[in-house]
């Protein structure tokens, strides 16, 4: 896995103990959402209202 294959775009704090983070796969373009609290975390895609991935088009892609 290449070292900079993902980008943080957004990053919440929803309490002292909580964030939510937007990562976007840059060979992909795949946007996930990480949520983590204290210790533990959890990473899905986003999807869109057919449910399917959201896909950030060419914006990495040279």
């Amino acid at each position: 896995m290449a070292k900079d294959r993902f980008d943080i775009t957004e990053r919440e704090g929803l309490n002292l103990l909580t964030d939510a983070v937007v990562i976007i796969d840059k060979e992909t373009g795949v946007n996930y959402l990480y949520v983590c609290r204290g210790y533990g975390g959890g990473l899905t895609p986003l999807l869109d209202s057919e449910g399917k991935p959201i896909v950030t088009k060419d914006f990495y892609r040279k």
